[in-house]
């Protein structure tokens, strides 16, 4: 069986080359979501101003990983206790947010949030649990790692590390 998840967690070709990694998921679609402006585009949720965060919705096999793992995953390969930044990338648009798309995955969500917390003693997620409309990015975002990506400076600084600690934290669910 399949589900869908969106989440947000800095830029969204970091957090998609994360997810193109894991057994079980299907796909991964960078996008927007969770601002109030119709269809953005790139250049204006880079600004701040729409209130959208860069995200992205996966798709995966829950036969061959879980929500929960999901979840874990994602606030295991970012760093959720920092407030609209990741590294370098300041502003909302790169906020630490899961856009749950059911009760189950809302709750999923905030048992991942805790799951966090009692395992960073000292550090609190700052995390938001939000609802949004999904917008899908310009189509040069997409695969973006496989491509362009490994060619970007800011893209080898950044997501070989995520890489890591996927591969470390999450061993059993990682592509060969």
């Amino acid at each position: 069986m399949s589900e869908t998840v969106i989440v947000a967690g800095g830029c969204f070709w970091c957090t998609e080359a994360v997810f193109k990694d894991v057994i079980g998921v299907q796909s991964v679609e960078s996008g927007y979501i969770g601002g109030d402006v119709p269809n953005p585009t790139y250049k204006a949720v880079c600004t701040g101003n729409t209130g959208h965060a860069e995200g992205v919705k996966v798709t995966f096999d829950t036969e061959q990983v879980t929500l929960p793992e999901i979840y874990d995953m994602f606030m295991g390969t970012h760093d959720p206790s920092q407030l609209n930044r990741q590294g370098n990338d300041v502003g909302t648009q790169y906020r630490s947010a899961i856009f749950p798309l059911s009760d189950e995955q809302r709750a999923e969500a905030e048992a991942a949030i805790a799951r966090w917390n009692e395992s960073h003693e000292g550090q609190s997620a700052v995390t938001t649990i939000e609802s949004g409309e999904w917008y899908p990015a310009e189509d040069y975002h997409q695969e973006y790692w496989e491509g362009e990506g490994q060619r970007n400076p800011y893209c080898m600084a950044v997501i070989p590390p995520k890489l890591m600690k996927l591969r470390k934290s999450f061993a059993d669910k990682v592509k060969s």
